[in-house]
């Protein structure tokens, strides 16, 4: 167990690590309180009123009726099927669909609008999480270690000009850095926006969420019924979080090689 001294103080790194943890976590709560919970209340009002409204208007419903109603749609909507649309919505376990879903349990992101009904796919489903989260810590791992192996060559070769090794290598991850946040968080948003409606910050907001595996669901690609996706486009949004991913651990992997490089010149 690791210490340091604080004005004469032997202090645990442990300690100060798990105190900074719940501390964080507490600010955390507290802030997304603040921010949530009124519009949260509103939320509940609008809708009992909403409620209120329909039974005065529809005379001919009354409020059990129109409850039952209301669990119909819920229950719907948590087997993945959105009330808003009619049976002609394209269906949630096409292929395209189906590689997307799988990519989400590999990749512990779980969204959370889908999910299995069925027995046999709810335990397919466990042996496959069971297997496939190993296999895909596996292999990101495995792409991160070559394409840093392809990153160290090409800083060999720049290394033959230059004689400022490690400043060549926070040079390339800096590039990295730049040139992934285009591809994976900048420019994703655009397609995102455009094909779904939304605006470039809820775009935006859906790539941070998800590549960061966090996966919230209340933003997912193709789940708006009234629009007509391409069939593979689920497909490839499944590939653009796996190579998504695969860049993060990248990063990671040379931020830990230029902080250990940092720590060797103190």
């Amino acid at each position: 167990m690791s210490y340091f001294t604080l004005y004469g103080v032997r202090v645990s790194w442990t300690a100060v690590l798990l105190l900074g943890y719940f501390v964080y976590l507490f600010l955390g709560a507290t802030v997304f309180q603040v921010l949530e919970k009124q519009a949260e209340v509103h939320t509940r009002n609008d809708f009992q009123l909403a409620k209120l409204t329909f039974l005065t208007n529809y005379t001919c419903l009354d409020g059990p009726a129109l409850e039952k109603f209301v669990q119909i749609m819920i229950d719907a909507w948590e087997k993945g099927v959105n009330p808003s649309g009619n049976s002609t919505n394209p269906s949630n376990w096409d292929f395209s669909s189906s590689f997307f879903f799988a990519g989400t349990v590999v990749t512990t992101i779980g969204f959370g609008n889908l999910s299995p009904s069925t027995v046999g796919g709810q335990v397919f489903c466990v042996f496959y999480a069971l297997f496939g989260v190993p296999l895909n810590l596996t292999f990101l791992n495995h792409l991160g270690q070559s394409m840093n192996g392809h990153l160290k060559m090409l800083e060999r070769n720049a290394q033959k000009s230059s004689n400022h090794q490690q400043a060549m290598k926070i040079f390339i991850m800096v590039s990295l850095l730049i040139f992934g946040t285009f591809l994976f968080l900048v420019f994703p948003p655009l397609l995102f926006s455009h094909v779904e409606g939304w605006t470039y910050g809820e775009g935006f907001y859906f790539a941070f969420i998800t590549l960061s595996t966090i996966g919230f669901g209340d933003y997912v690609v193709g789940t708006d019924p009234n629009k007509h996706y391409i069939s593979i486009y689920r497909g490839l949004a499944g590939v653009w979080i796996i190579v998504g991913l695969a860049w993060l651990a990248l990063l990671f992997n040379l931020g830990g090689g230029v902080i250990e490089w940092v720590v060797q010149l103190k």
